[in-house]
């Protein structure tokens, strides 16, 4: 996952509260012209409620998006750790998108308590 600095627009529209978010999270990139990460992460945010997993196949359909277009963005997603894949399709990795952000958070801290812990130990055996 990669994480940006990126200012913030004004607040209290979604959309660009979502596309703030995503972009801080480095899921968006000026090669995705037609904004279909974008799309299909909100489509993910706005099913998260329900927990159904939606499939490829269906999220392309409502966005219309090839398949291939779908899964690679999913993949991306899975990537970052925003969407998990369940038997029947993906779906965020909680219902909540303040319990992905909080399960984010939690994973970059354990990240960065290991590199610490094996800094110390490159330390201790540099001396």
């Amino acid at each position: 996952m990669t994480v940006l600095k990126v200012r913030r627009p004004g607040e209290g529209n979604v959309n660009n509260d979502l596309q703030w978010l995503g972009n801080s999270l480095g899921l968006f990139n000026l090669r995705d012209k037609d904004s279909s990460c974008f799309r299909i992460f909100i489509t993910l945010v706005k099913k998260s409620n329900t927990n159904f997993p939606l499939s490829s196949d269906d999220i392309a359909e409502k966005l219309n998006l090839t398949r291939g277009t779908v899964v690679h963005h999913l993949i991306k997603l899975m990537d970052a750790g925003i969407v998990v894949r369940e038997k029947e399709g993906y779906l965020l990795r909680e219902q909540k998108l303040t319990k992905v952000i909080d399960d984010l958070h939690k994973d970059v801290e354990s990240l960065f308590d290991e590199l610490m812990t094996v800094a110390e130990e490159v330390d201790q055996q540099l001396r």
